[in-house]
């Protein structure tokens, strides 16, 4: 596997997440006061081409302008991957607790169903509580690809804000990233991003499926995964903007 390990960064305080843009959009997007990513879209347009002198031959669009124009229009995978079920020692610290039993034998099914079903990653972010790393140790086992990982303990404080903004930093030539994180960012990202709301004149083939959305939202269990699909760059992430593909928990993968 091949691992980086991230610096620690401070964590958000609850007042700051309050006051920021991004709580804003939160309560515009769902009605509620739960922490939810800002809008922060990218637009990429073609620069503007002046008209050419008479007889002149206009320049076609240099690689630069093209390599732009194509990361636009990539579809990319965010597969957002809840750590498996924890135990809870005496007198462990919450970043050190392990993996219960049940959540090592959940978590390298979730690396099957990961392959099974085509969503090997390109790139792996992943927090670095001790379940979360035993977590994707046991599913990348199960992978068949040893992707390039990350782990980063800003995954581990984050909000569901601030795991987006993780996000949007990850590499342009990573179409699917897998993100192994926790309760409640992790759900409370993938609900924002699939959230109808931000962008109401989206056509309907390209909309969240409404039965899967009110399943995550009922429950997002350990060991789950939510699949969604945006196009553009990673920096173009923003809540309504994505859609949720699949999801699968424990219990589905084992059937």
């Amino acid at each position: 596997m091949n691992v980086i390990h991230q610096p620690r960064r401070p964590s958000t305080s609850t007042s700051a997440m309050r006051d920021s843009p991004f709580m804003a959009e939160a309560i515009s997007l769902h009605g509620g006061s739960g922490l939810r990513p800002g809008r922060s879209l990218i637009r990429l347009r073609q620069p503007t081409v002046g008209h050419p002198a008479p007889g002149a031959r206009q320049a076609a669009p240099g690689p630069a302008w093209q390599a732009v124009a194509m990361a636009a229009e990539t579809t990319r995978r965010l597969v957002l991957l809840r750590h498996a079920k924890s135990a809870w020692p005496d007198d462990v610290p919450d970043h050190d607790r392990p993996l219960a039993r049940r959540g090592r034998r959940d978590a390298p099914a979730a690396g099957r169903w990961l392959r099974q079903a085509g969503y090997v990653p390109d790139h792996v972010l992943c927090s670095t509580a001790c379940r979360a790393r035993q977590t994707w140790q046991l599913a990348q086992a199960e992978l068949g690809a040893e992707p390039p990982t990350v782990f980063d303990p800003g995954v581990y404080e984050a909000s569901a804000g601030s795991l987006l903004d993780v996000v949007r930093r990850q590499p342009p030539a990573a179409h699917t990233v897998v993100v192994v994180g926790h309760d409640p960012a992790l759900p409370e990202l993938a609900l924002a991003l699939a959230a109808e709301g931000g962008a109401p004149n989206r056509p309907k083939a390209a909309r969240s499926p409404v039965a899967a959305l009110d399943r995550m939202r009922a429950k997002f269990p350990t060991a789950a995964i939510a699949v969604l699909e945006a196009s553009g760059p990673w920096g173009g992430l923003a809540p309504g903007r994505a859609r949720l593909v699949r999801f699968v928990t424990p219990h589905e993968m084992s059937q």
